[in-house]
Parts: C-alpha cells; sequence; structure tokens
C-alpha cells in the first residue's frame, strides 16, 4: 500500500479532500449495505474482533498480541483469523513461520504467529471454523471490524490518540474505511493508543464507549541502542513513529526511509538501503513487521526494534470478557 497523502492529516487544508467529498459518500454507502446486509456466522466459540476505522498505523498489531497474551494467561486455547493481507495464498490455512513468507499469508500473520497459532483466509468464516477445529477456546479476528462474515462477540476498536482519524473523511477524501459515527455504533470497546482525553474532546461519540488506554514500547533486550548511528526504515502505517522510537532510546539517526504499509522489498530497494547504510557507517535498523518481509540473507544484517504493547488496566476488559467464558469447573 502507498504513503497515505498529506492531505488525510488532521488540520490539513486545501482543494483535494473537498473535490473527492462525493467518492467518499459513495464508498461510505457501499460499506454501510456490504455491512448490513452480511451475514454473519457463528462458529462456537466467543470471537474477539480487533480493528480501527481508518488505514494503518494504529498499533492495531501490537494489540492483538496483547490480547493474545492476555488470553493465554487465563490458559485459553486462543487463535488469531486474518485475511492476511498482502499475501497470495488464499487459506484456510495455519500460517507456519517456517515454511512460510510474508509474500504468501502476510507480514502481520507472519509475525503473530510467533506467539499464537495464526489462521488466514480470504473467507474469514471458514479460517475461523478451522480454527476451532484445530483446537481453539477463542478467536482473535484480526483487522475485522468492517467484515459481516464472522459473528463478533466483543469488538475493540484500536485508534492512535495522536494522529486520531486524520481529517475525519472517509476514502479516498481522508483515511476513514467508513463514517467515525457508524463503527463507534458497532463497537463494544475503544483501546485508545496514548492519552485518550484529546481525542475525546475531538470526537465527543467515542466517550459512550467502555475504554482500555495502551501505550506502545520498546522491548528490553538489553540492546545498547544509546549513540548508534544507524539507517532507520520501515514500511508500516505510521513510520514516523518508529523513527521517534528509536530517537528517543538515544540512537543516532543519520537517515530515515520511509515506504509504503506492508510495500514488498524488492532487490534494488535492499541493495540501495545497504549502499546507504555503508556511506554513512550506519546499522540498518527496522520494524518486526518489517523483518519478516526481507530475505533471509539481508535480515541478518539488519537490527530489529522489537515493540510491545502496555494495557494500563485491564479491568474493564477482563470484566467484559468473563459473560464470554464458561465458568470454572463447567465442562459443557
Amino acid at each position: 500500500m502507498r504513503r497515505a497523502p498529506r492531505f488525510w492529516e488532521r488540520g490539513r487544508g486545501g482543494i483535494a479532500a473537498p473535490v473527492l467529498s462525493p467518492l467518499a459518500a459513495l464508498w461510505a454507502a457501499v460499506t454501510r449495505a456490504r455491512i448490513v446486509r452480511g451475514r454473519a456466522a457463528r462458529v462456537g466459540v466467543p470471537v474477539i474482533c480487533v480493528g480501527n476505522l481508518t488505514i494503518g498505523g494504529t498499533g492495531k498489531t501490537p494489540a492483538v498480541l496483547a490480547i493474545a497474551e492476555r488470553l493465554q494467561a487465563r490458559e485459553l486455547h486462543v487463535a488469531v483469523v486474518s485475511r492476511g493481507y498482502g499475501g497470495r495464498l488464499v487459506g484456510p490455512l495455519r500460517v507456519e513461520p517456517e515454511r512460510h513468507r510474508a509474500d504468501e499469508v502476510g507480514d502481520e500473520p507472519l509475525l503473530l504467529a510467533a506467539s499464537a497459532p495464526v489462521w488466514i483466509g480470504r473467507d474469514r468464516a471458514a479460517a475461523a471454523r478451522a480454527a476451532v477445529e484445530d483446537g481453539a477456546e477463542i478467536v482473535i479476528l484480526d483487522d475485522g471490524f468492517q467484515n459481516p462474515g464472522l459473528a463478533k462477540d466483543l469488538s475493540i476498536l484500536v485508534v492512535d490518540a495522536v494522529a486520531g482519524f486524520g481529517n475525519g473523511r472517509v476514502i479516498p477524501a481522508g483515511p476513514l474505511r467508513e463514517p467515525v459515527a457508524d463503527g463507534v455504533a458497532r463497537a463494544d470497546f475503544l483501546l485508545a493508543v496514548g492519552e485518550a482525553a484529546p481525542l475525546l474532546a475531538e470526537w465527543p461519540d467515542l466517550a459512550r464507549l467502555p475504554r482500555l488506554e495502551g501505550r506502545i514500547e520498546p522491548l528490553a533486550t538489553g540492546m545498547p541502542w544509546a549513540g548508534l548511528r544507524v539507517l532507520a526504515f520501515a514500511g508500516i502505517g505510521r513510520p514516523e513513529k518508529f523513527f521517534a522510537t528509536l530517537k528517543g532510546l538515544g540512537a543516532e539517526l543519520l537517515r530515515t526511509r520511509a515506504f509504503g504499509d506492508h510495500e514488498p522489498y524488492s532487490g534494488p530497494i535492499l541493495e540501495r538501503l545497504e549502499a546507504e547504510a555503508r556511506s554513512l557507517g550506519a546499522q540498518l535498523v527496522t520494524t518486526e513487521k518489517d523483518a519478516v518481509r526481507l530475505p533471509d540473507a539481508f535480515r541478518r544484517k539488519v537490527l530489529v526494534l522489537p515493540v510491545r504493547m502496555n494495557i494500563r488496566d485491564w479491568t474493564p476488559f477482563d470484566a467484559a470478557l468473563a459473560p464470554l467464558l464458561p465458568e470454572e469447573g463447567d465442562d459443557g
């Protein structure tokens, strides 16, 4: 996916967004009709949907990882179901990190599969059924908020509290997949990534939702980032967040290179990155999601900065989850 146009950002002026508003209205109407007319399948276990209203960059993947770990801590057999965006395989199939590549199953499923079983499929309901047959007791639907094919028991809306909803307009006039009011009406929870207060002030509709607050933080690995001369590159929703994190750790950013979200790394791109790093005397550094898209030989030349989401207080989530799970000792 190409990088988002600048006029999608909050506070940007210009005529592009107003000119594209008729197409945005058509997009919103088509999305609304598709969701309303969809037939949501039940698969016999609770389904937790983790999604967003914008295209990329909200922190959804770290949120899925955090929720999976929370469920696994309760000794639940968790499976993640994903469309497998960026991969060519139709599914349903279980992602095997030692066998599959990002161009087959998508970069996010490959990354998630290191922590929990992941099933991909264009048909999300079929992938969920396969996960249940494989032993899943609870399913996390990754990025399925606008997908009507699978019934959701708990829908969590992930929003970057800094970026918010950009200019507040629907594709192609802005970054929204659907109008905010439509999405909030179907959501059960808000997961604000960052300080929620400014977000709630700008979008009062969100205040009706129970709320979790999370922060994406570097994983402590013992790597001495301070003073390290780096060429940082990333093809994620908001590469600038990654660059800022590295800078905050004390790394010396000699150069940064931003690519489109999920963009494949071709041979010429990798050769150029390596040549630039060599000329600068810099170490190549990237994200975990980018790393799974790199060829093995090149990956060995690159340092990876892992991040995880820290949820401030899980209490509201645990309370909402309780009615979905069988009572202890209930073997039915």
